[in-house]
């Protein structure tokens, strides 16, 4: 998937300046996709000259430093229609505490290992309390005939089991340490 597209879904979820998109990356979008204030810029100038979006008449006589707002035009809106159902292959998981648990498995590091898991399971069940207060202020109860509701929930379930399963993950590799420090390995 490309910036492209994250951008395209937000604007047409709500029109809104560079800023505005910025600041919803930083609380929505950008938990499954990220992307810095810089590349959303970026990327609203290609949509813009390849008339996917379209900068929106300012409201009010001109003033310095307001803000460029943007649309999706239609030619945008059929490509994201377009591209929601095209099939693609799952994106392969990127660690580094994946990496740091295989250097250990060859370098004996394992209490240094601990303080990692450690460390990544406290920022895992961060981020899952920060999902679940999410999903009960945004989600209490969700009209199973209301689409955008049901499926912007069903994302952040997503995010929600994914940090699940972090920490079980984290949780059983702790184990596994406590195991092999008990056999003297």
């Amino acid at each position: 998937m490309s910036l492209k597209f994250a951008i395209l879904t937000s604007l047409t979820e709500r029109e809104g300046s560079g800023i505005e998109l910025a600041r919803r990356f930083d609380k929505s979008i950008g938990y499954f996709w990220p992307a810095t204030h810089q590349q959303i810029y970026r990327e609203l100038d290609r949509l813009t000259t390849d008339g996917l979006i379209r900068e929106l008449p300012q409201e009010g006589p001109p003033r310095r430093g307001q803000p460029k707002r943007f649309a999706v035009t239609a030619d945008g809106r059929v490509l994201l229609e377009g591209w929601v159902g095209e099939p693609d292959e799952p994106e392969p998981m990127r660690s580094t505490l994946a990496v740091r648990v295989r250097a250990a498995a060859v370098t004996g590091r394992t209490d240094e290992l601990r303080h990692a898991l450690e460390h990544h399971r406290r920022r895992r069940k961060d981020l899952l309390e920060h999902y679940l207060a999410i999903e009960e202020r945004d989600f209490p109860a969700v009209d199973p005939s209301n689409v955008r509701g049901v499926l912007q929930h069903r994302v952040l379930t997503l995010g929600i089991e994914g940090e699940r399963s972090w920490l079980a993950w984290c949780d059983e590799t702790l184990d596994a340490l406590d195991r092999l420090r008990v056999r003297g390995g």
